[in-house]
């Protein structure tokens, strides 16, 4: 959990949407259990060993959550004690659910065709999503390449959040002497934000109703001009937006953190929490077009500067990688 917040009343609020965040894992665990032994052809005997294993770390878990339902009255007192104790709990409570995620992948992948070139995980090396189940200032995801400089950019991705209020930081990227060269953030009560070396556009986005959309945000040094889409349709755009300004190479890129150094010192209260997938940068600003037809699926256009590829994304802290929904069915979230 992090930086928690001095307010015990907000400790309890964000302890118990951690709590049915884990429960919601655990049930969507099962879901997959049963559908994948029914359609994919795994042995007796391998489907009698998972269902035992996820019954009995289930059994645990849900001894774990009636300690922590309790420890939550005791929160009000607002002891160190009470908190780290807490905290201690919940946390051994994600690193089993990721666990368990991670080891019914492998034993699903071994009898099914979840490989391909490049040893990715997942049955195309871009169907993947990362996981930030908790507001914490340790939990994130790293892209391994960086950024060149660039005049020009858009930015792509799905997201679906279960923060409120606030969806937190999707993503930043910093560079030494500017943590803040690209920044997506909503905080709070705030708007979201696109922050260009530290210089401030609001954005007319509305992501906050915990289902899948489509952002793309593309940028010009030119005059500053921006533009906001979500689910292909823009919503806003405006211009002086840190004009004539490079963005700076060599940098460090994030997701679901605000950097207050390169790569570092993360706010607890600015994490994303949620899913996040299809994360592409190009190096020029997409036509209105290209961002429809990458929306509504009828394309994949993975970006030229930065694609979506699973060798390419680390995850930290309980942080995990799962297999996404398909294109399709984030439309029918929409």
């Amino acid at each position: 959990m992090g930086d928690l917040p001095r307010d015990p009343g907000h400790v309890v609020e964000q302890l118990s949407r951690s709590l049915q965040t884990l429960k919601d894992r655990l049930e969507s665990l099962e879901l997959q259990l049963r559908t994948n032994a029914s359609t994919t052809g795994l042995p007796s005997d391998f489907r009698e060993v998972l269902q035992r294993r996820l019954g009995e770390l289930e059994r645990q878990l849900l001894r774990k959550v009636a300690e922590l339902e309790d420890e939550k009255s005791l929160l009000h007192n607002e002891t160190s004690v009470h908190r780290q104790k807490t905290e201690n709990t919940l946390n051994a409570l994600l690193q089993r659910v990721t666990e368990l995620e991670r080891g019914t992948q492998a034993v699903f992948c071994k009898y099914c065709d979840c490989t391909t070139a490049g040893n990715s995980a997942f049955k195309s090396p871009d169907a993947f999503k990362v996981s930030l189940p908790l507001r914490t200032n340790y939990l994130y995801g790293k892209i391994k390449k960086t950024l060149p400089e660039l005049y020009a950019f858009t930015i792509c991705l799905w997201l679906r959040s279960s923060a409120s209020p606030g969806i937190g930081t999707p993503f930043s990227y910093a560079v030494p002497g500017q943590a803040n060269e690209i920044v997506l953030i909503e905080w709070g009560n705030n708007p979201i934000e696109l922050l260009i070396n530290d210089k401030v556009a609001q954005l007319p986005l509305f992501v906050s109703d915990g289902k899948w959309h489509h952002i793309c945000i593309t940028w010009t040094t030119r005059d500053g001009m921006w533009e906001a889409f979500q689910d292909g349709e823009k919503l806003g755009t405006g211009e002086n937006l840190a004009p004539w300004h490079p963005i700076k190479p060599g940098g460090v890129l994030i997701l679901g953190q605000e950097q207050d150094t390169v790569g570092d010192r993360f706010d607890a209260t600015q994490a994303f929490v949620g899913e996040l997938s299809q994360f592409n940068i190009w190096d020029r600003v997409l036509r209105a077009q290209e961002i429809i037809n990458i929306a509504n699926c009828s394309t994949n256009m993975p970006g030229n500067i930065i694609p979506w590829v699973d060798n390419n994304v680390n995850v930290f802290g309980g942080a995990s990688k799962w297999p996404v929904e398909t294109c399709e069915e984030r439309l029918l979230d929409l």
